[in-house]
């Protein structure tokens, strides 16, 4: 099934370019491995080297690269929990500066794992809200 047909609802809501990576990358790995879960971790990887999740859609990321450990190492043989789409990599600064737009209560006081996991937090409130209302008009 073609990548536009199946694109994730975050990927709806986000920039162009943000669904031409997944799209691209997805269908390239239904060719390899067919359709199913892993075409659709390999998409979601190739996207993080350039986006972010921020709330209920993907924003580019100012720099290219891995998002987390996992993004690092990559591979199926070595299995490390991701970050759910957070640029674990990026400078505290930068963290703080999502944290701030998602509205993370306590982030002034929180270490840069710490506000990962909050913001996964938030990003995954926010998705699901974004979610239950478009099931709620009839999307």
């Amino acid at each position: 099934m073609p990548g536009r047909e199946v694109l994730p609802s975050t990927l709806r809501r986000s920039p162009d370019k943000a669904q031409r990576t997944w799209a691209k990358t997805h269908d390239s790995a239904v060719e390899t491995y067919g359709e199913g879960q892993r075409a659709h971790r390999t998409a979601f990887a190739a996207l993080k080297h350039e986006f972010e999740k921020v709330g209920d859609h993907w924003e580019p990321k100012g720099r290219k690269g891995p998002s987390d450990r996992q993004a690092a190492g990559g591979g199926p043989a070595r299995r490390a929990p991701t970050a759910g789409g957070v640029d674990a990599n990026a400078p505290k600064e930068h963290l703080m500066e999502v944290a701030k737009k998602l509205d993370v209560p306590g982030r002034s006081r929180m270490t840069k794992p710490e506000l990962v996991k909050a913001i996964q937090k938030a990003n995954l409130r926010q998705t699901t809200k974004t979610r239950e209302n478009a099931k709620a008009r009839g999307r």
